[in-house]
């Protein structure tokens, strides 16, 4: 019978269901902004960095793709940190689960100086701390094997870089930020390609500003130019800013959702609009809005 169907579905198989690779990469936090003076401002951690393979799924099941948000800055303070993506009703059977990657986690805004925004905010990887702060602790909520990686933490005036998924933000050190924390790759089968680096934390009055992580993340800046934002739909972090003048950090980069499969297997159907590729024997399903897919 499996032989008739896949000659009748022109060499693509019916049964059974295949198993999937997934990618899911939270937003990307924001860098922290300053204010009318003041030091260097910490980058915007990376979104969370969730992947398998070989994951069962079933056919009269719709799995739903939630893809997290950018984090935006805020010039009163703190970067804001991304949003959640995620994907629900996995699994061959009931229960079926949910796997969340995190957004990441804002940079230190520390405007006037209040000591309570001096630290990176916690994410799927955090956000760098301005001047003499901490940074913000990455794989937030914990998971096995870990989504993401701290924020590095501030120097003398200057901010540390958002942790990446594939490395901690870099300390500041004195007058010169530090560099977002490098991403990581996918794997061949979802396309291949780095996600999830930290932006990178800003320098203060002539100090060198910090990288973004693999160049995805969004480098710090400082003297009224607003730091860079994170890569669209890789989830990285953006770029803090840095006095001595006012100056914006930079926004993250929205999260992304991939799931794949042998192309030997019939097409999904699908909601959202998800970019559809077919190469290297497999059907790859990109999502970077919200939307669902049934085998």
């Amino acid at each position: 019978m499996t032989g008739i169907l896949n000659l009748l579905l022109g060499g693509q198989t019916l049964l059974p269901t295949p198993t999937i690779d997934y990618l899911i990469v939270g937003g990307g936090g924001a860098g922290g902004s300053v204010g009318a003076s003041g030091g260097g401002r910490g980058g915007g951690g990376a979104g969370g960095f969730r992947t398998a393979s070989s994951q069962s799924v079933n056919s009269t099941q719709t799995l739903t793709i939630t893809v997290g948000t950018a984090g935006a800055y805020d010039s009163a303070g703190n970067g804001g940190s991304g949003g959640n993506s995620s994907i629900t009703n996995l699994g061959a059977s009931s229960p079926y689960s949910t796997v969340t990657s995190a957004g990441g986690g804002g940079g230190a805004g520390y405007n006037g100086g209040d000591p309570a925004f001096k630290d990176g905010i916690a994410g799927g990887s955090g956000g760098g701390a301005a001047q003499t702060g901490t940074g913000g602790a990455g794989n937030t909520p914990s998971t096995s094997p870990s989504q993401g990686n701290n924020g590095g933490a501030g120097g003398t005036t200057a901010g540390g870089g958002g942790g990446g998924a594939g490395a901690v933000g870099v300390n500041s050190s004195g007058a010169n930020g530090g560099n977002g924390g490098a991403g990581s790759a996918a794997s061949s089968s979802l396309g291949g390609g780095t996600y999830a680096g930290g932006g990178g934390g800003a320098g203060y009055n002539g100090g060198t500003n910090g990288t973004g992580g693999s160049s995805i993340g969004g480098a710090g800046s400082q003297g009224g130019t607003q730091g860079g934002a994170g890569a669209t739909n890789t989830g990285s972090g953006g770029g803090g800013g840095g006095g001595p003048t006012a100056t914006n950090g930079g926004n993250g980069g929205s999260g992304v959702v991939i799931i794949a499969y042998p192309d030997s297997y019939r097409p999904a159907s699908t909601t959202g609009s998800p970019t559809v590729v077919v190469s290297g024997g497999y059907r790859r399903y990109t999502f970077t809005g919200n939307g669902s897919i049934t085998f």
